[in-house]
């Protein structure tokens, strides 16, 4: 790897290097190296780009990386990973994709991620993006996940885009059994011209279903955002969507929350809260001696972390 590669696999998956352990480690466009472990096995498909991922039952405290970079301008690219995660499992799984675009034409990377969590499993999935570059090229990412939660199983997603990312939709839909728990928590921040959709829609299928979907963003520039989410209660469940978001300088934003009961006892609650950044939050910070920009910027930061 060249200092560049480097420098992005730390942006989006915290390594400075090949991890120990399991891994897949994709740039531009190959496989650049992958290991299994004792209890993760990781098969190359052979049909179409992409990995399968095997846990063994009862795998608890280890991790999976399988960061993707990007470094050559005009590359595009989709892969396919599977999941199948073992009964009584408590693992992290460390994705995301990092690009970055030195020329003119456009870099893009898709993923479709499908996990498959057996009864009791735990996963913690951990996916960030994030562009550079210094040419005129854009840098385009459209991740797909699909998540099947079996009973009394429960999956943590993280998602993070902050910078450099010019368009992206991402749409995640799960099905949620008896006992079993989805939580995702998302961080968008655009800015100049880009643009960023969101779409989750969850099924929750079994008693004791839930799934807790929360969105955090902020537009800058002439950005814009779209938020769209869909919770069908079929049982005795409960679900709850929540998007907030900062609007600042000409960006638009849309949230579109949906919630629908098939089912007398299910809890279902939507909100949605798009602002600008409070003046009295400004004012504040400005008389601990920031300047309104400083100020702005640690506000921002705040509400993303």
């Amino acid at each position: 790897m060249d200092k560049i590669q480097r420098d992005l696999l730390e942006q989006v998956a915290g390594i400075h290097e090949v991890p120990e352990g399991a891994y897949s480690l994709r740039i531009n466009g190959k496989l650049h190296g992958k290991n299994s472990s004792e209890n993760i096995s990781i098969v190359t498909k052979e049909d179409k780009p992409g990995i399968d991922i095997y846990i063994k039952a009862g795998t608890k405290n280890e991790s999976v990386h399988i960061p993707v970079i990007l470094s050559s301008t005009g590359l595009k690219e989709l892969v396919y990973n599977d999941f199948h995660i073992g009964e009584d499992c408590d693992v992290t799984i460390v994705a995301g994709c990092g690009i970055h675009n030195g020329g003119s034409e456009e870099s893009e990377h898709s993923g479709i991620h499908s996990f498959y969590l057996s009864k009791n499993a735990k996963c913690k999935y951990i996916e960030k993006h994030y562009g550079e570059g210094d040419g005129n090229g854009k840098n385009l990412m459209n991740p797909t996940t699909y998540v099947e939660l079996a009973e009394g199983s429960r999956m943590e997603m993280e998602t993070a885009q902050i910078k450099g990312i010019d368009s992206t939709k991402r749409v995640t839909t799960g099905k949620v059994m008896k006992n079993a728990t989805l939580i995702v928590h998302e961080k968008i921040m655009t800015h100049g011209e880009q643009y960023a959709e969101t779409e989750f829609e969850v099924d929750l299928c079994g008693d004791g279903a839930g799934t807790h979907v929360i969105s955090r963003s902020v537009a800058k520039g002439r950005s814009s955002q779209k938020f769209i989410s869909r919770i069908l209660g079929n049982a005795v469940c409960t679900g709850h969507t929540e998007c907030d978001a900062i609007i600042m300088d000409d960006a638009t934003v849309s949230a579109i929350p949906e919630i629908l009961a098939h089912h007398p006892e299910a809890s279902l609650i939507h909100e949605a809260a798009i602002g600008k950044i409070a003046g009295e939050q400004l004012i504040k910070l400005m008389t601990l001696g920031l300047t309104e920009k400083e100020a702005e910027e640690e506000i921002v930061n705040g509400f993303l972390r």
